[in-house]
């Protein structure tokens, strides 16, 4: 029968002594062993031999369910450890596991919930055998079982192997919850290294997200972390900090890399038309809408959608992108069906969008939908050492895409690091792409570099306000006029590439607008550049 208080047969002398030796030894075997196994496996060896508790055995819950396995054992077979698998409460292990009593069997052969499947009756000796058994307690709750067969008939107090086997259940308790968290920190650290390897040394050649510095590794960890999930991501940060590019790892890290990645600029089409480009609409929703055409969202079913500048969406499109993310479906323009669309939404912002809600220009319930988990981007100027990297990589593309062979000279990159880059890494590779063509010979002067950087001071720039949690760092640059240096004799051609968007609006916006200085600056002609505005459907937006 089961019982938790029991007669004491008379012990033997000594009995004290040997129990402090036995935890004793227990104690140096934790501290010396290298792993669980080796501790627990010793332990219960200590147990079989100094106390005459055999077949010890330690039971854990499964992985996938709640019944209980042998996971350590001492004097049993592989074929016995093998057989001890049992259900959740079945037996006597499974009624200590579920009520966290301890269960003493003076006799097996009395008692029916002893199953007897490890350890079959005829293996054990041919006289009264008793078992106890007695929970691994982890904070009040049952965790495993420590179990062990012993002789009934025996001079040694029943009880006082009870109360070894308590405390020697506390020890294993330690070890099994040591090296849980040794394992979970281990994985831990072993996960976030590969994962931050694979994304710098596969994932930046691939969206062009170069750099070693910390803010950037940063940045790159939380990217990581809910790339392979659901929630809606608002990527802050300066203009020109790569948010396109760490949407596009958010996409390709996760589930939805098969599906479509669309990307859209709210600030780059017009008000009236930017409905029509997300929604789609429907034959006949306005003068030359002759068919039916789908919209960006449901482009992108299935995928991610990119929106960038969302801050300059309109009120109405803000109401009507906050029912997408909260209903799932959208309507086309001139349309009343509901769509459904599973699509994946990541927004990116240079402005405050806090302050945008605060003067009523931002719906603040559209600002928590999209601001579930914020990724703020470093501005260049913080990524230290991150400047020579991307020169590098800038000047060995360009030297590609336009066939050219030049070089830095001496002080260039010194004369790149210490500048403020308010365009950040989208004005540097502007910059690189300008000083390859302007090259007069096969190598950029420290000269060639000055002049092109007093050009971009001409244009008065200063870097953007923070983010409320971004960081505060202002600067201006000093206005200037300087007569620029003398075009290159010749223009290579230059194949429409639709990533040149952002380039050739941002050469015009730095020109003010006028379209033959944004080329000369590209070192292009006007109707080379008209040329590519064209290609790339940007005509209206640079007009605008």
């Amino acid at each position: 029968m089961l019982d938790g208080g029991l007669p004491a047969p008379d012990g033997a002398a000594g009995d004290e002594d040997v129990d402090l030796t036995v935890l004793r030894e227990a104690a140096r075997l934790i501290g010396r062993a290298e792993s669980p196994e080796l501790a627990i496996s010793g332990i219960l060896r200590l147990l079989s031999q100094m106390l005459g508790l055999n077949r010890a055995r330690v039971m854990l819950p499964r992985i996938h369910d709640p019944g209980l396995t042998i996971r350590y054992a001492y004097g049993l077979t592989d074929e016995e450890r093998e057989r001890g698998q049992y259900r959740a409460g079945e037996g006597v292990a499974g009624r200590v596991m579920r009520t966290g009593q301890v269960a003493v069997v003076q006799d097996i052969d009395q008692e029916p919930l002893f199953l007897g499947r490890a350890v079959r009756r005829r293996t054990l000796p041919d006289e009264i055998v008793a078992y106890i058994a007695v929970p691994l307690m982890d904070g009040g709750v049952p965790m495993g079982v420590l179990a062990a067969h012993r002789l009934r008939q025996r001079p040694r107090k029943i009880d006082r192997d009870l109360g070894t086997l308590q405390t020697i259940a506390v020890f294993i308790v330690q070890i099994l919850k040591f090296n849980a968290l040794l394992e979970e920190r281990t994985a831990h650290l072993r996960d976030e290294n590969r994962q931050l390897k694979d994304a710098l040394s596969s994932a930046q050649p691939a969206h062009g997200i170069l750099g070693e510095s910390e803010p950037l590794r940063v940045a790159l960890h939380n990217a990581l972390k809910v790339a392979d999930t659901e929630v809606t991501v608002l990527i802050t940060g300066e203009s020109g900090t790569g948010k396109e590019r760490f949407a596009e790892l958010l996409h390709d890290q996760s589930g939805r890399r098969d599906g479509p990645f669309l990307a859209i600029n709210c600030a780059a089409i017009p008000e009236q038309l930017l409905e029509s480009e997300l929604f789609g609409h429907e034959r006949g929703a306005f003068t030359g809408a002759n068919a039916a055409k789908k919209g960006k969202i449901e482009m992108a079913d299935g995928g991610t959608l990119f929106l960038d500048e969302i801050g300059d969406m309109s009120p109405d499109l803000q109401t009507k992108l906050l029912r997408v993310l909260e209903k799932r479906v959208i309507q086309r323009v001139g349309g009343n069906r509901d769509i459904p669309v599973t699509v994946r939404i990541l927004a990116a912002t240079h402005k405050n969008l806090q302050q945008a809600v605060n003067e009523g220009r931002f719906r603040l319930d559209l600002y928590y939908r999209l601001n579930v988990f914020p990724l703020h981007l470093p501005p260049l100027r913080e990524r230290r050492g991150d400047v020579r990297l991307l020169t590098r990589h800038f000047l060995y593309r360009t030297n590609r895409e336009y066939r050219r062979n030049v070089v830095l000279g001496e002080g260039v990159l010194e004369r790149l690091e210490s500048y403020a880059w308010p365009g950040n890494i989208r004005q540097l590779e502007n910059i690189l792409r300008r000083a390859v063509l302007m090259a007069r010979s096969d190598q950029v002067s420290a000269a060639d570099v000055e002049a092109i950087l007093a050009q971009e001071s001409s244009i008065e720039q200063s870097v953007p306000a923070p983010l409320a949690d971004g960081p505060r760092a202002t600067a201006t640059a000093p206005p200037a006029t300087i007569t620029p240096p003398p075009l290159p004799a010749a223009r290579p051609y230059r194949r429409v590439r639709e990533q040149d968007g952002d380039m050739l609006l941002g050469a015009l916006e730095e020109a003010g607008g006028n379209k033959a200085r944004a080329a000369r600056a590209l070192g292009m002609t006007p109707r080379q550049y008209r040329y590519h505005l064209d290609k790339l459907g940007l005509s209206k937006a640079s007009d605008s």
